[in-house]
């Protein structure tokens, strides 16, 4: 049975695909991510700004329990909250705020740091953005992991994490960038193709851009779209379309031309068009954060707006539904099988 899984800044919604809610989990806690272990249980992600981060694990979706031993940094850095949950084979990889990475190879009972990476923060130069700085989102692909930091930029490790290089060529920063620092990108999404890790597509804080040989290269892909501002961008394992939702720009964020709407392209985004029907012609200023569009390979797309709706197309994007409640604040979106 599919579940849509809604975390909001107030509580996270367990929702069946035909947009009933099913049951209503953690009331009152930021659920900024959702995520699978290899063994098959839901995690969650919790946030508060009195209580600290919090992992919570269920096998059915009706009983959680907290992880007792989760990520955390004992250097003193902060860890806020957990942004991100990715994994591969027998690996769990949390992206966090204070922005850093960790694994997990026993199903996660048990988290460590990956240094070559959360060592660079001790450096000083890594700033945050509007949201924090904040590791958001990690692609991996047996040897390779692709992690994005706001407002840092894609950092690469092509050895399991042993080392990690930055990967920001072609990318306009978001600061004047000098001789010794360059780590101000400010990237929002990342989303890569499931066989190639090389072929990245990339919302960032100044456009939309597209590399096919890891980060080493970036060229700016924003023909048709409105804007090139905004946060998410997905991709559709069954058609290879991609998704973002233009906002107006950075000083002005709402949306582009004052009506909500995902945009989609059908080349690998050398060209941006409306997705499908269903868009309402009255105004709105709605927009989507970064984590709240999600995809799965049946041909949904799901995406959650900061003013609390919901949107699902089940024909990768040519026809789209609004649901008929609102939320809280949306922070993610996932579709769980």
């Amino acid at each position: 049975m599919t579940t849509i899984a809604i975390g909001t800044a107030k509580g996270g919604w367990l929702l069946d695909e035909d947009l009933t809610v099913r049951a209503a989990v953690f009331p009152g806690w930021k659920v900024p991510a959702w995520g699978r272990t290899p063994n098959g249980d839901t995690l969650a992600s919790l946030a508060s700004n009195w209580f600290g981060a919090s992992l919570q694990r269920s096998s059915d979706l009706e009983t959680w329990e907290p992880i007792t031993d989760g990520p955390t940094y004992d250097n003193g850095r902060n860890l806020n909250q957990i942004w991100t949950l990715t994994t591969e084979g027998n690996t769990i990889y949390a992206g966090v705020d204070e922005a850093g990475l960790f694994r997990s190879t026993d199903d996660g009972a048990t988290w460590s740091g990956v240094a070559a990476l959360n060592d660079r923060a001790a450096l000083g130069r890594w700033m945050p953005g509007l949201g924090g700085l904040c590791a958001h989102h990690v692609l991996t692909h047996e040897n390779r992991i692709t992690v994005g930091i706001s407002a840092v930029g894609v950092f690469r490790s092509d050895d399991a994490g042993a080392s990690f290089k930055k990967a920001d060529a072609g990318v306009t920063s978001a600061v004047e960038a000098s001789e010794d620092y360059d780590e101000g990108h400010c990237v929002h999404s990342i989303v890569a193709h499931p066989r190639d890790p090389n072929r990245i597509w990339r919302q960032d804080h100044s456009g939309v851009y597209r590399t096919s040989d890891g980060g080493e290269h970036w060229t700016r892909i924003e023909t048709g779209l409105p804007a090139r501002f905004g946060f998410p961008i997905g991709r559709d394992p069954a058609t290879g379309r991609l998704f973002v939702v233009p906002m107006e720009s950075d000083a002005n964020r709402v949306s582009a031309e004052g009506r909500f709407r995902v945009f989609t392209s059908d080349d690998e985004g050398d060209t941006w068009r409306v997705s499908g029907t269903g868009w309402s012609d009255t105004p709105s200023y709605d927009t989507v954060l970064r984590n709240a569009l999600a995809t799965d390979d049946a041909g949904r797309v799901v995406v959650g707006t900061t003013g609390g709706n919901v949107w699902i197309t089940t024909d990768s994007g040519d026809h789209w539904e609004l649901a008929e409640f609102q939320f809280p604040r949306i922070l993610s979106v996932e579709i769980l099988g």
